[in-house]
């Protein structure tokens, strides 16, 4: 029997950075080499190795070593942790109602009437927190336990009109009404208001906490603005819709380069001619975008029968799929990805409000320096020695401000960078005369190119397949 210290000048034992895996490679190849499966599995306790020796690996080292001079094999396995499932909030109601025109027995559609709303009622269970479940741990090939990452606790977000119990596991409505998710997340009650006709002199504005469906249309010059969604079952002209939620427009927008559609989360309509509309999530289009400025957080689809972009201005945090963009005219059309216009007004607003911040900062100090010289000649008069104790109070006020600040900047820098998952997508064919801009970088089309995706890469903006 050969000893490990003699085994130990032939082979190396190496770990992968868990303990799950330990691997046996040859540091010296030398045809004489022999040793018995014993020796292996004396060799391998001397490192510590308990658990999952791969036994059939030993016998053909044994039997055949000049087979694994040259590799580095996995000779002990152990058993992988499982992870736990975080926790999740379960909806006990359907929150995708069916919005769909009422077909008539003669088979006509009546865009007129709506197929009823989900509401629900005072009282009535609207989710619950499912727990997380427990992970399962490992062995290393020491024997030891190798550790689990358990589940995360889910937490309700809690909106408007809802109640949650003691335990903090169900939520219950308040009020009669439609479950309706906001912007960040929040899970309300809205009421609903219901406009039978169209938004005019006859209705005026509507400014309302809940759900607003309007079974007409919304004429030039009027507004309407709603907590939770806005339904329109017709069209909308050069209005203001202000929704908290998400906007769903069963015709088609005409803005006459006035008003504007602004969603918290999402807006779906048919088409857009001359308009302005921005959404907090996805602007979803079935037939066309011309000559208008659309702005969503994520993607811009317009991917249906029709599918086109032409003109304007469409920027998409992340991603713009369209059918067609441009036309054979060579109409300018500008397509932004990558691009969260929020957040670059936002970091322009705290780079001017650090600069007021140092200012007062700066002046602060030059009455500190004052107050501290006539401290140290003994001159110091009780008001003064107030305003010390105040202008030290509002420089330590300042400087923590100004941390905060500088952190959110360095955030946002970050996140204007960060043009990873910024794509277009042009199923069928995008024309000359149209701009592909991806976070900082700029890319024109010349001539008309067919099913590509634009995307940035080492510093250039470059084009592979539509897949």
């Amino acid at each position: 029997m050969i000893g490990n210290y003699a085994l130990s000048q032939y082979l190396n034992i190496t770990f992968s950075e868990d303990k799950g895996i330990a691997y046996l490679q040859f540091s010296k190849k030398d045809e004489n080499f022999s040793c018995t499966i014993e020796d292996l599995e004396s060799f391998l306790h001397s490192h510590n190795i308990r658990y999952g020796i791969q036994r059939d690996i030993l016998q053909r080292i044994s039997s055949n070593p000049e087979e694994y001079f040259f590799n580095r094999v996995p000779i002990a396995i152990g058993q992988p942790s499982v992870n736990g499932t975080d926790g999740r909030v379960m909806f006990t109601v359907d929150l995708e109602e069916d919005r769909k025109p009422q077909e008539m027995a003669d088979g006509k559609v009546d865009y007129k009437d709506l197929v009823r709303l989900h509401n629900v009622r005072k009282g009535q269970l609207i989710a619950k927190i499912i727990p997380p479940e427990p992970g399962k741990p490992g062995i290393m090939v020491t024997g030891e336990e190798l550790p689990f990452k358990p589940g995360k606790e889910a937490h309700f977000k809690v909106g408007k009109n809802v109640l949650v119990d003691q335990e903090e596991t169900a939520m219950y409505a308040a009020i009669d009404g439609l479950v309706t998710l906001t912007d960040k997340g929040k899970i309300n009650v809205f009421p609903v208001f219901e406009v039978n006709g169209d938004v005019d002199y006859s209705t005026g504005n509507i400014d309302f906490v809940g759900t607003v469906v309007i079974r007409g249309n919304v004429l030039t010059g009027f507004s309407v603005k709603s907590a939770g969604d806005i339904r329109v079952v017709g069209g909308v002209e050069g209005a203001e819709l202000i929704s908290g939620g998400s906007i769903e427009i069963t015709g088609g927008i005409i803005g006459y380069n006035k008003g504007l559609v602004s969603a918290g989360k999402n807006v779906k309509v048919s088409f857009i001619q001359d308009g302005n509309v921005v959404a907090g999530e996805d602007i979803i289009v079935s037939q066309s975008v011309m000559h208008s400025n659309i702005r969503a957080g994520h993607d811009v689809l317009c991917n249906g029968a029709k599918g086109l972009i032409v003109g304007g201005i469409v920027q998409a945090g992340e991603r713009v799929v369209a059918r067609t963009i441009g036309n054979t005219m060579s109409t300018a059309t500008a397509i932004e990805v990558g691009v969260v216009p929020e957040l670059r007004n936002e970091i322009n607003e705290l780079r001017v409000e650090l600069r007021h911040l140092l200012e007062n900062e700066d002046k602060t100090n030059k009455a500190l320096y004052l107050l501290n010289q006539l401290a140290n000649n003994g001159q110091l008069s009780p008001d003064k020695m107030a305003l010390r104790v105040k202008l030290n109070a509002t420089k330590q006020s300042h400087m923590r401000e100004e941390k905060k600040i500088k952190e959110r900047v360095l955030e946002i820098e970050k996140l204007l960078e960060d043009t990873g998952r910024a794509r277009v997508e042009v199923i069928k064919t995008i024309y000359g005369g149209s701009k592909i801009v991806i976070g900082r970088y700029t890319r024109f089309v010349k001539d008309p190119t067919e099913r590509v995706v634009f995307i940035y890469s080492e510093g250039d903006i470059t084009l592979s397949p539509y897949m």
